[in-house]
């Protein structure tokens, strides 16, 4: 199988994307036009359709690349292979899954260690007494953390919604699904990819590297062996590793050959490599023009919070914009923001709907606000590629009419 040359000058969205074909291509066993889903599928009839993907034969997409976070965790339990499925049969390019060891080291996708929020653990007597307190990166934290569980224990849990007053609908499919590892969530991206016969990629996030490793349960070495394992450690596997720490990012920027990530915290944190190295800096210093371009060293995609690039004022009101796309840009860095949600808890002030006064105060949790407005803001902003909860309202708002 072979594939045309690449252009000399790739966009943006194109290295991006020419991993993903890649990928997709060797899943699907074929380099043929393949149908793409349709960025209109609804969560209750997700069929893909037959139109033509974007970025065959090595083009890129005509639109920012959409990854779905935690699959599509605003219609399913996050981080189960239903809400996996469904965001890639809704058409999302690729689909973000955090990894976190358990106590015999394998690797499960969940958003963090502490797993009573998220399963149904609290309810299972036997283990009641393995509920207890940690400090995790600076945070106390009292529950039930997949480090005292084997996989076997692990397997015998089922997922719930996380935010159960934000997303009531979700709850409906509480407990009907496991927790899952990372090598049977590749198992059904690869399903898909043959099936849908297009690029399917994914986002392994390291989660709190230095705080595992300090138990011996290092996340990174599982994570390459996996890749490698399944030959998804090379620049065209469709693959990008992301995390919030920097040490572990440059340690992996010699291990593996697929992109890279650098996440960014809120202004004012400090990555737990850097605390832990008596580095003073916080997340600010990351996205100075200097900053970046050390991030550029050993990174391919900057992976800001929203508030980044458009921060909120007075009231939780959308400030103007910074030059943070810009200066990241410069730097040869591609920006893809986290998190683009419905509902208007996440939406500045200014795009909440609904309520008596059209605002959103007084209405129901559940209630989508101006989400179109904001994904049109950050795409003519230049973002290269986003994280969302709802990857067929994210679709819909970046694909050209």
């Amino acid at each position: 199988m072979t594939f045309p040359d690449a252009v000399p000058a790739l966009s943006r969205r194109s290295a991006l994307w020419g991993g993903l074909a890649a990928a997709g291509a060797l899943a699907a066993g074929c380099a043929d036009t393949p149908p793409r889903a349709s960025p209109n599928v609804s969560p209750n009839n997700p069929a893909p359709s037959s139109a033509p993907a974007p970025g065959t034969n090595g083009a890129a997409p005509d639109r920012v690349t959409v990854v779905g976070h935690r699959g599509a965790s605003g219609y399913r339990p996050e981080h189960t292979l239903a809400a996996y499925e469904l965001a890639i049969r809704m058409g999302a390019d690729a689909v973000d899954v955090d990894l976190v060891p358990t106590r015999d080291g394998a690797l499960v996708a969940r958003h963090e260690p502490e797993i009573g929020g998220t399963t149904d653990v609290a309810t299972r007597p036997e283990f009641a007494t393995r509920r207890t307190t940690k400090q995790i990166d600076g945070t106390t934290a009292t529950g039930w953390f997949t480090t005292d569980f084997t996989l076997a224990e692990i397997r015998t849990l089922r997922a719930k919604e996380r935010i159960p007053e934000t997303r009531p609908h979700n709850t409906l499919y509480d407990g009907r699904f496991g927790v899952v590892t990372f090598d049977e969530v590749l198992d059904l991206l690869d399903r898909l990819a043959a099936e849908l016969r297009r690029p399917v990629g994914v986002l392994p996030e390291v989660k709190h590297s230095t705080y595992f490793a300090s138990l011996g349960l290092p996340v990174e070495p599982a994570l390459v062996d996996t890749l490698r394992r399944r030959g998804r450690d090379r620049e065209d596997s469709g693959v990008i590793i992301q995390s919030f720490e920097t040490a572990n990012l440059r340690a992996l920027r010699g291990q593996v050959g697929c992109p890279l990530l650098q996440l960014v915290d809120a202004a004012g944190t400090r990555p737990a490599d850097l605390v832990a190295a008596n580095d003073p800096r916080t997340s600010d210093a990351l996205l100075t023009p200097e900053g970046l371009r050390d991030v550029a060293t050993y990174a391919t995609w900057l992976g800001p919070s929203k508030d980044w690039i458009v921060p909120l004022g007075p009231g939780d009101t959308a400030g103007p914009p910074t030059r943070l796309v810009e200066d990241a840009h410069a730097a040869n860095l591609r920006v893809m923001p986290y998190t683009f949600r419905n509902e208007n808890e996440f939406l500045p002030a200014d795009r909440r709907r609904g309520g008596a006064g059209g605002n959103g105060v007084g209405a129901p949790p559940d209630t989508y606000g101006d989400a179109f407005g904001e994904y049109q803001q950050f795409v003519g902003l230049g973002v290269d590629a986003l994280f969302s909860d709802d990857p067929d309202t994210a679709l819909a708002a970046v694909t050209p009419a």
